[in-house]
């Protein structure tokens, strides 16, 4: 996309070329772009186990269910998360929605989520308290560990074939 094309059909309110020496607007542009194509990306997942949790306007917290114990069987059984077909859980939050990737949301809770079992009639249940910030804050951090591995392995290929060019 040009930037006349930017210019004209989008933002008629454009800088000009001069102010824009040290501008990072197109990078802006672009990264605003990838994100509308994630989110377009998001409301397309055909598998997504949406959960409203009235009570964590009050608690801060979500309840994720684990096990449930079913009065026929008389025994606790894998539910919730633990059997989820879908690859995302979504959380209706009052006028938001925080959608989550099933396995990172597995992560969280068994990293820092806090047992509890909800003793709700006829079948009470067990499961994690887990705060939506905590859920971000996981995401955060393991995507930035994934990055630097990922740094980490190609500076060590780099390495790798910097010696092998100085062998042969």
């Amino acid at each position: 996309m040009t930037r006349e094309y930017i210019t004209k059909a989008h933002y008629p309110h454009y800088p000009e070329e001069e102010s824009m020496k040290d501008s990072n607007w197109d990078l802006d542009y672009r990264a605003g772009l990838e994100g509308e194509s994630k989110v377009a990306d998001l409301l397309h997942l055909d598998t997504v186990e949406v959960k409203t949790d009235k009570k964590w306007v009050k608690t801060g917290n979500l309840y994720i269910e684990t096990e449930c114990y079913y009065q026929n069987s008389q025994s606790w059984e894998p539910s919730g998360i633990r059997v989820s077909q879908a690859t995302h859980w979504g959380f209706v939050l009052e006028d938001s929605v925080l959608i989550v990737p099933l396995f990172r949301l597995k992560e969280v809770i068994w990293e820092v989520g806090r047992p509890i079992t909800c003793d709700i009639q006829p079948n009470p249940s067990r499961g994690y308290l887990v705060t939506p910030g905590a859920i971000l804050e996981h995401m955060r951090t393991a995507r930035a560990k994934e990055i630097a591995a990922h740094d980490a392995y190609e500076t060590y290929n780099s390495e790798q074939d910097k010696i092998t060019e100085t062998i042969y």
